[in-house]
């Protein structure tokens, strides 16, 4: 496995997903999100530049996962769809190696993207006034991580299906990451132990996408522990790795004609 010829691929496909217009799309609509922001806030005397930063971490994180699905299963299944993956594997690259690529190339991309939002966002919040501390940099920090796991998971199942399922499939991992520690909790509380079992492999299975959501810290101005900084980068590596391997190991048996 080389990197150099990764490396190649990943260059290719920002090049590829910075000519998309989907992406231009989504920027757009989350940029008038955030300067909406200003505008909500001025709904709360008391609250308001807290309410306005609550509502533009959620539109960046809302909006970078969007283009972390559906430009991703796009750009993979593109591939495919033109025919261009024949010129690119009759080269010296092997499918994994493709493969790694474009993860590493959407990774980049949505990356640019958050960083362009956060960008955006941070001058909007020093024009309204609001306290800028190191929370919101950790909080955008963890959204970053939180996307590789989205973006791997967008390459498993595009790796396999249409794009329409694994839009599908990619969205609704999406919202249950977010949701796997109230399951946990509520399975926790029941009485049935077999309900409980259920809970645990639930948790085991499905990512949990939380750790990387401490909006209300960071809002807040509220410390928060280097552990929950950190410990979730491992988590991801672990995850997406997993994810990766599946996706592999499926893209490498996939009939392509």
């Amino acid at each position: 496995m080389s990197p150099i010829r990764i490396a190649t691929i990943a260059h290719n496909t920002i090049r590829e997903a910075i000519r998309h217009k989907l992406l231009y799309a989504v920027l757009v609509v989350s940029v008038l999100m955030i300067f909406a922001s200003v505008l909500i806030s001025t709904l709360s005397y008391v609250e308001g530049t807290r309410i306005m930063q609550d509502f533009g971490f959620a539109v960046i994180r809302l909006f970078s996962a969007a283009t972390a699905i559906f430009i991703g299963i796009n750009l993979l299944h593109s591939e495919v769809d033109r025919r261009t993956i024949y010129t690119i594997l009759s080269k010296p690259i092997s499918r994994v190696e493709f493969l790694l690529g474009k993860y590493a190339g959407l990774v980049l991309t949505t990356w640019i993207m958050l960083a362009a939002l956060a960008a955006i966002f941070l001058g909007v919040s020093l024009l309204a006034g609001a306290p800028v501390h190191a929370g919101p940099a950790a909080a955008r920090w963890l959204i970053a991580v939180e996307l590789t796991i989205v973006v791997a998971a967008a390459t498993l199942f595009s790796s396999f299906t249409t794009p329409m399922l694994a839009a599908l499939f990619t969205s609704g991992l999406y919202v249950a990451g977010h949701l796997t520690q109230n399951l946990y909790h509520l399975s926790m509380a029941a009485d049935d132990p077999g309900v409980r079992r259920v809970g645990v492999w639930i948790y085991r299975v499905l990512p949990d996408l939380e750790l990387y959501n401490v909006t209300v810290q960071a809002v807040h101005g509220l410390a928060i522990p280097a552990v929950e900084i950190w410990a979730p980068v491992a988590y991801a590596a672990c995850y997406s790795a997993l994810l990766l391997l599946a996706a592999s190991a499926l893209f490498a048996r996939r009939d392509l004609r």
